[in-house]
């Protein structure tokens, strides 16, 4: 009963990071963030160019800048501003984080990561998995 209720919380908190996902001003891909701890989200976060910056995620050739920020990286940067902390917290991504996000996850001290998507290299999800935080894949 009780993996059924978290289930249903998962997918709830997933598909309101698929909502999320859809502010992000990229085209190649829209990914949507949300940290959540004692039933509580506590950020949020999108992909997309640092503050102050222009509203366009690639170059012309089609191609993602390299400033622009993951939707978990941005989600555990409104963290670090303010007084809340991610120790213990779960985070829902869209997409599964990179081997570079899947870092700044475990340093944070999240515990736990929820993904609609795979994304393409798999070496974050590893990362992670080594870390030991508990991984969670929900296709939407």
């Amino acid at each position: 009963m009780k993996e059924h209720k978290q289930l249903k919380y998962d997918t709830a908190y997933l598909k309101m990071a698929q909502e999320w996902g859809k502010l992000s001003y990229c085209n190649r891909k829209q990914v949507g963030a949300i940290i959540v701890k004692d039933r509580m989200i506590i950020s949020d976060g999108y992909n997309g160019t640092p503050t102050g910056f222009e509203n366009i995620c690639e170059d012309e050739e089609g191609y993602t800048k390299w400033y622009v920020l993951h939707a978990e990286a941005n989600a555990i940067l409104k963290v670090a501003a303010s007084t809340q902390s991610c120790k213990g917290a779960t985070l829902y991504i869209t997409l599964s984080p990179c081997k570079e996000c899947s870092k700044l996850i475990h340093q944070a001290g999240i515990i736990r990561v929820v993904y609609a998507q795979a994304y393409k290299d798999n070496s974050g999800l590893q990362f992670m998995e080594k870390a030991g935080i508990e991984l969670r894949h929900i296709e939407l």
